[in-house]
């Protein structure tokens, strides 16, 4: 008896390791996918919810992303990068504030770069979807993070990161849905910079 239960606890040791391999590997995979395009843009939902403290924030638009860089326009703003300082524009005041690129704040900083500081994270599928085409993996910090917990949603088939979310310990859930995605766009020049002529009449404040 005790030597089959030694079998039984040794195949689902190994079921269990194949499965964080496999995991690790699925995101190593998208990760290194991903960070081959030159740059890409998509439609984009972010959110962020604290249920303890019934906040329910969310905004949809669009994003443009190249390596650090990135612009995003959410419902009356629009966010400018060039991977230091970022401009956000705000439409309904005419009021442009400048700041330094916080790389701690996920509600600004680049999709790119968000996932590739926890791209060495310890990865396994959530329950139920090894199987499945679209596979959300939960990552768990192997140091000390900003964030205990990151959930990230796959498509297999072309290793395309559809969403993923990132928990802190005050109980905050920022998640980011990607829809829509286009990889090596040809980008006007200057999207990456703040140029005031296309916000005639705005104010700057630089709070750097």
């Amino acid at each position: 008896m005790k030597f089959k239960i030694t079998i039984l606890l040794a195949l689902l040791f190994s079921g269990t390791l194949y499965a964080q391999n496999s995991a690790q590997k699925l995101l190593k995979k998208t990760l290194d996918k991903m960070s081959s395009y030159k740059n890409f843009s998509s439609a984009l939902s972010y959110s962020m919810v604290n249920v303890q403290n019934d906040i329910h924030e969310k905004k949809t638009g669009t994003i443009l992303v190249e390596g650090d860089k990135f612009r995003i326009a959410l419902m009356g703003q629009v966010i400018i990068s060039d991977g230091k300082d970022m401009w956000t524009v705000i439409k309904d005041s005419k009021e442009v504030m400048l700041s330094t690129l916080d790389p701690n704040d996920p509600s600004n900083v680049s999709p790119t770069k968000i996932l590739e500081e926890y791209s060495d994270y310890n990865a396994k599928f959530a329950k139920g979807q090894r199987k499945n085409k679209v596979k959300t993996l939960i990552l768990t910090s192997k140091k000390k993070s900003s964030f205990h917990k990151v959930t990230i949603t796959i498509d297999a088939s072309r290793y395309l990161v559809k969403k993923f979310s990132l928990y802190d310990d005050d109980g905050n859930v920022f998640t980011y849905d990607i829809s829509n995605f286009k990889a090596d766009v040809n980008f006007p020049k200057g999207t990456f910079n703040y140029n005031p002529k296309d916000f005639p009449g705005y104010e700057l404040e630089d709070m750097r």
